[in-house]
C-alpha cells in the first residue's frame, strides 16, 4: 500500500458525525481508498500535529515527535477496535478498554510534585509536548467513552462501500459515509444485477 502524503486534502468528506464527535474523527484519520491506496493523517509527527491542530487539540508548534504520533495511532486502533465491538454486537476486547482507560485518567488535575537533588520539592507540569498530547489522548478518549455510551451509538455504523473503512453516524438507511463511497456501492450493486446469470 501506498500511503499519500498527510499535507494533501482528504479524498472525502468527514463522515456524518465526525465534526460532533471527534473521537469518529480520529478512527476516520486513516482511511482505505480504491485500488489499494490509503491516507493515514497521523503517520508522521508533522501530520498528527496538524491534524491535532485542526481539532483545536494541539498549538501549531506543539513539536510532535513520533512518540506521540504512535500514541495516537495506538489510541485510534483501540477505539475502532471499541467500534467493531459495538456495531457487531460483541464483547469489547480487554486491551481496548484497558487503552481508553488509561488515556481518560492520563491527564493529572494538578502539576505533579517533582523533586531536584539540590534544590529539593518543587510542583511542575510534565513535558510541554508530552502534555499537549496526553490532553488530547484523554480528550479523545472520553469522546469515546461518551460516543459508545450515549444514544448516537445506536446509529453507529462501518460504512458499507468497501473497500471504505471509515465510520459514520448513520441517517435513515444511509450506509455510506460520502456520496463517492455511495455511488460506488450503488455501481457495485447494479453490476452484479447486469452480471448474474438468467434463472439465479
Amino acid at each position: 500500500m501506498r500511503a499519500m502524503n498527510e499535507t494533501v486534502e482528504s479524498p472525502l468528506p468527514p463522515a456524518p458525525g465526525a465534526e460532533q464527535y471527534p473521537s469518529l474523527a480520529l478512527v476516520n484519520s486513516s482511511i482505505a481508498l480504491p485500488g489499494g491506496h490509503f491516507v493515514d493523517f497521523l503517520g508522521t509527527p508533522a501530520g498528527a500535529n496538524d491534524w491535532l491542530v485542526g481539532l483545536g487539540l494541539a498549538p501549531l508548534d506543539a513539536g510532535m515527535r513520533e512518540m506521540c504520533a504512535a500514541q495516537l495511532r495506538s489510541l485510534r486502533e483501540q477505539i475502532r477496535s471499541l467500534f467493531d465491538s459495538r456495531v457487531a454486537a460483541l464483547p469489547a476486547l480487554p486491551a481496548a478498554l484497558a487503552a481508553v482507560n488509561d488515556a481518560l485518567t492520563r491527564v493529572p488535575t494538578a502539576p505533579l510534585l517533582q523533586w531536584d537533588e539540590k534544590n529539593g520539592p518543587y510542583r511542575a507540569a510534565p513535558h510541554p509536548t508530552t502534555e499537549i498530547v496526553d490532553h488530547a489522548l484523554a480528550t479523545l478518549a472520553a469522546d469515546a467513552a461518551d460516543l459508545l455510551t450515549s444514544p448516537a451509538a445506536e446509529r453507529l455504523t462501518a460504512c458499507g462501500s468497501p473497500p471504505c473503512s471509515r465510520y459514520l453516524l448513520r441517517h435513515g438507511r444511509r450506509h455510506w459515509c460520502s456520496t463517492r463511497c455511495g455511488d460506488r456501492a450503488r455501481a457495485a450493486r447494479a453490476y452484479a444485477r447486469r452480471t448474474q446469470p438468467a434463472g439465479d
